[in-house]
């Protein structure tokens, strides 16, 4: 590890956006991006796919175009459900990471409100709603009923988009070749590039060097991802610092 001092870092967090001008449509995504604007049957419709596949950035963006309310599984509670009751028959929900939403009778409750008042409801999960694991008959009936979207796997042009999409938003200048050497040697996730792009953010401006391939590598080894052989001799006669010169609290939520 360098022995230079490293930089003082403010706490100001990074806080993705959800704009629609940021939404990157692609053939994965393009079926829920039309159904948004569509009439659902019961005003009921749900998003599903993996972490980062863009379901809760669409999810904003309807909630933003119909005014609706947002909610996430784990905000929804017996304490937070008589607030719907005060909503209007012209009204809308959004109810991001729904599948998390416990216990069963919370979920049910939210449904049924919503069909009570006609208010229009998107829900966002990693699985279709027929898959979650509820344990309530009722409930259970009516998420099989769900006009369920599936966002599918990304393609490697929508992750390379991604990816200059999300050194963009941070204002990070990484050569091509980097790049193109990340997206061969990580997982095809859109959240794992989000975990590793804000990695490199952090460790560069700790350690004051900017992001080049041998960084890249020693935050890609310390993450657990494998790494070629000569990758190893980048990290030596880069003389650079992977996560290990890092306080680990720094490092961001989740990142493997």
């Amino acid at each position: 590890m360098p022995s230079e001092r490293l930089q003082l870092l403010l706490p100001f967090p990074y806080a993705p956006g959800y704009d629609a001008r940021d939404f990157l449509p692609a053939a994965s995504n393009r079926e829920a991006l039309a159904w948004l604007d569509a009439d659902w049957p019961d005003r009921r419709l749900a998003l599903f796919g993996p972490a980062g596949c863009g379901k809760s950035h669409l999810l904003h963006i309807w909630a933003e175009r119909s005014g609706a309310r947002i909610l996430t599984g784990q905000m929804l509670t017996e304490q937070t459900l008589p607030e719907l009751d005060d909503m209007s028959g012209n009204g809308a929900l959004a109810l991001d990471d729904a599948d998390t939403a416990r216990p069963d009778t919370v979920l049910l409750h939210l449904l049924n409100t919503a069909r009570d008042r006609g208010l229009r409801v998107v829900l966002a999960g990693r699985a279709a709603p027929s898959r979650w694991p509820v344990r309530l008959a009722d409930l259970s009936s009516r998420l099989r009923a769900i006009t369920a979207v599936e966002i599918r796997p990304p393609s490697d042009d929508l992750l390379a988009a991604l990816l200059v999409h999300l050194l963009a938003d941070r204002q990070l200048n990484v050569a091509q070749p980097v790049q193109d050497w990340l997206l061969t040697r990580l997982p095809r996730s859109p959240s794992v590039l989000r975990q590793v792009v804000a990695q490199l953010d952090r460790t560069s401006l700790v350690v004051g060097k900017p992001i080049t391939r041998a960084l890249a590598a020693g935050i890609l080894a310390d993450g657990g991802f494998a790494i070629a052989e000569g990758d190893e001799s980048a990290i030596a006669d880069g003389d650079e610092v992977s996560m290990s010169g890092v306080d680990p609290s720094s490092q961001p939520p989740g990142f493997l």
